[in-house]
């Protein structure tokens, strides 16, 4: 359950205002077909994406293609100046040995690549796979290793660094010869160079080493889990007993794995323990410009005190350059650049948004790069020739995404894409260039190609065979508005029935997230989400979202009110809203619903018991029912630990409100689920059993989290939901 990190901005009202006005009367639609849910799950709203490209030195880039005819795979060259092929990097055809291959990278300096094959997934984000160095000049391929991870060329591009087993590998690919750095590694108890399970899971990284830029050293992480406690789930699977699934997973208030940081000295093949203070967590390890400085961040358990620490690799001194403290907690971040000087690029929220710095190579802050009421939701990067930094932020409005430039001493700000929407940029290496990609609630993806000062060269796909299909379905438009709730002016969304009628009563469903950082109500095109809820209104709901307090986009006092008390003012918000939306003539105040997945189903769960005297009916899929059986690091990060709040945990956990369900409650779960464990839904079922409470339950074998895997789950478990609103909202008593 990774966090989202986003703001808002003082005179959000007036652009949320014009936006929606502008999408009631453009969105305005004369469509006559239905949506079905077998269109939405069969891909016939799909956008039409770009390939994600991989910039490469100089205005070019590549891609990853397969010939639909003789099913070859290539890797090719492009010009982004004219974004036409100019060469054919590598062919399956022309492999010796490799059918085929699913995966490419670079060295350094682009005379070989990385191919790999045979994916086998480990957690969410993490695989082993097959991989071979192909040297471009002379065709040459090199297995590299069987079931490996992040394997990684060195600077100099003689070797590749992998993770195998749990150990850490360097193969030299001139001579062909294998160094094993670690032995220790063993499942369920050491892991050398990858990360575990809540580490992947939260601080969102796998790749646990990193070479320093004269390929002398290889800075690793160890982890000892031994003491971490293990979690089991039984998986169905298609065999006549089922097998067990067992890995560790450190909830609550529980041990994490205990990490230490290692330098490995590829010339005379010595490891050695690098000590960086006290601390719980190192969330992150990159080498700087200097090849003897390696940077660790490290954190404490609460994770409001954050240190970055230069170690010196020849003498193992370690300085931290930078602290940050937070009452609450201090974000995790990977803005951070370092330039030739040594000085760094950093994002921040200390001055109450998220802003960029730049920091001397002593830590002394150079200057505030960014100022406002608004946040820096999207560091792009740096370009030494201009001295200029490309970012992306919500200055336009807290619905509203936009991409920036801006020179390094915070003069000469720029904005480079439109002004309304949700714009995002993806730029070359040399940053001349970038592809940017702009959708908003009416317009669905546009990807064009910009140069660096923001004039547009190309349209590449604009998708607007998709919108001519939508405009034949009835469709609603989003109307964006605020609503103040308890003193606080917050986001909404709101879609009607295209034949609304303001003399009639309508139920209203009620969709959101809620997690600390998140945003719903956001100026996007439709996901899948967004044309179920459509289809809900042509069935005549009226849907609503309100993004409450702990949401992100409008700073950080506004995000980090829920500390210590996730799902009271956020529960608080969702029922206010409920009740003053219910007095409006066409709302129907005893057909009022709510739903949410993960975080949602919390909230949803959380809201129908709670405020049962407005909502009558809710959905919970995946939902977490007790902070007490989530992971460390991204619980205690907002609620420290059990030991230390246990009224934090329990005041609200709707597993102790069972007592007060008087509505209609489905309950959903894949057996799964490594994430948000099905126990969270069994401890649910077992406190409404005992409160003698009727509800309905579905539980989706061996689907995780997500669930999705197999032949129409998503058609399956949306047709359930439908079924339950139709019941429940639409059909009156």
């Amino acid at each position: 359950m990774k966090k989202l990190c986003f703001l808002a901005i003082f005179c959000f009202i007036l652009v949320s205002c014009k936006t929606s006005t502008q999408q009631t009367a453009s969105n305005t639609n004369t469509g006559t077909k239905e949506i079905t849910l077998e269109e939405i799950w069969n891909g016939t709203f799909s956008a039409d994406r770009m390939n994600a490209l991989n910039s490469m030195n100089g205005d070019f880039y590549s891609l990853l293609n397969r010939n639909k005819e003789t099913k070859a795979v290539t890797v090719d060259k492009y010009s982004y100046e004219t974004l036409e092929k100019v060469a054919t990097i590598v062919s399956s055809e022309n492999l010796d040995g490799l059918d085929s291959f699913s995966t490419y990278s670079f060295n350094n300096d682009e005379s070989q690549l990385l191919l790999g094959t045979n994916f086998k997934k480990v957690y969410r984000h993490s695989y082993k796979g097959t991989f071979y160095a192909y040297n471009i000049a002379d065709k040459k391929l090199t297995l590299v290793g069987e079931d490996i991870q992040e394997p990684t060329f060195s600077p100099d591009s003689k070797k590749v660094a992998y993770a195998k087993n749990n150990n850490l590998f360097i193969k030299n690919l001139r001579n062909g010869k294998v160094t094993q750095i670690t032995k220790d590694g063993e499942v369920n108890a050491i892991i050398n160079g990858t990360t575990d399970w809540v580490y992947e899971e939260e601080f969102g990284f796998v790749r646990a080493f990193d070479w320093n830029e004269t390929s002398e050293y290889l800075a690793f992480l160890r982890f000892d889990e031994k003491e971490v406690p293990q979690f089991s789930m039984n998986v169905t699977g298609n065999d006549l007993y089922p097998s067990m699934h067992t890995f560790k997973y450190p909830k609550a208030g529980e041990d994490n794995a205990k990490v230490s940081l290692h330098l490995y000295n590829v010339a005379n093949n010595t490891t050695k323990k690098l000590n960086v203070g006290e601390y719980e967590y190192i969330p992150r390890l990159q080498w700087t410009k200097d090849a003897q400085t390696l940077c660790v961040t490290t954190l404490n358990r609460h994770q409001n005190n954050l240190n970055l620490y230069f170690v010196n690799a020849k003498t193992n001194a370690s300085t931290v350059v930078l602290n940050e403290k937070d009452q609450a907690y201090v974000d995790i971040q990977d803005n951070l650049t370092f330039l030739e000087d040594n000085s760094f690029i950093w994002t921040s929220e200390k001055d109450g948004y998220n802003h960029i710095y730049h920091y001397d190579a002593s830590g002394k802050l150079i200057n505030q790069v960014t100022k406002g009421e608004w946040e820096v939701t999207n560091y792009y990067g740096f370009q030494k020739e201009s001295q200029k930094i490309f970012y992306q932020s919500v200055e336009n409005g807290s619905i509203n995404r936009g991409i920036y430039s801006i020179g390094l001493d915070g003069s000469d700000k720029k904005l480079l894409s439109k002004e309304d929407g949700n714009n995002s940029a993806s730029f070359s290496k040399n940053m001349n260039y970038f592809i940017g990609t702009y959708s908003s609630a009416e317009s669905p993806a546009v990807y064009s190609l910009y140069n660096s000062e923001g004039k547009e060269l190309k349209v590449i796909k604009d998708n607007a065979a998709l919108k001519s299909l939508i405009a034949t379905y009835k469709m609603s438009p989003k109307e964006f508005s605020t609503i103040t709730v308890n003193g606080n002016e917050l986001n909404m969304y709101m879609i009607k029935p295209v034949d609304f009628d303001a003399n009639k009563k309508y139920p209203m469903l009620m969709f959101q997230y809620s997690g600390p950082g998140s945003q719903q109500v956001a100026n996007r095109w439709n996901g899948s989400n967004d044309y179920w809820h459509n289809m809900l209104a042509q069935k005549g709901m009226i849907v609503v979202c309100v993004d409450g307090r702990g949401t992100g986009l409008k700073g950080r006092d506004f995000k980090k009110v829920t500390q210590k008390q996730l799902g009271k003012f956020e529960v608080e918000d969702q029922i206010a809203a409920a009740k003053q939306l219910a007095q409006r003539n066409y709302i129907d105040e005893d057909r009022v619903g709510i739903w949410g997945w993960s975080y949602g189903g919390f909230m949803s769960t959380n809201c129908i018991l709670k405020g049962n005297d407005i909502f009558s009916t809710a959905i919970a899929v995946a939902p977490v029912t007790s902070w007490r059986f989530y992971d460390t690091v991204y619980t205690e990060r907002y609620m420290t630990t059990p030991q230390e709040n246990a009224e934090g945990y329990d005041d609200n956990s709707p597993i102790n409100y069972a007592d007060k369900l008087e509505g209609n409650y489905l309950l959903v779960h894949g057996s799964g689920d490594d994430n948000v464990h099905q126990q969270n839904t069994m401890r649910m079922v077992n406190a409404l059993v005992e409160a003698n409470k009727q509800f309905d339950l579905f539980i989706y074998p061996d689907r995780a989290h997500g669930i999705y895997k197999g032949k129409n789950t998503r058609l399956n478990l949306y047709t359930k939901m439908t079924n339950f609103l139709e019941k429940n909202l639409l059909q009156k008593d």
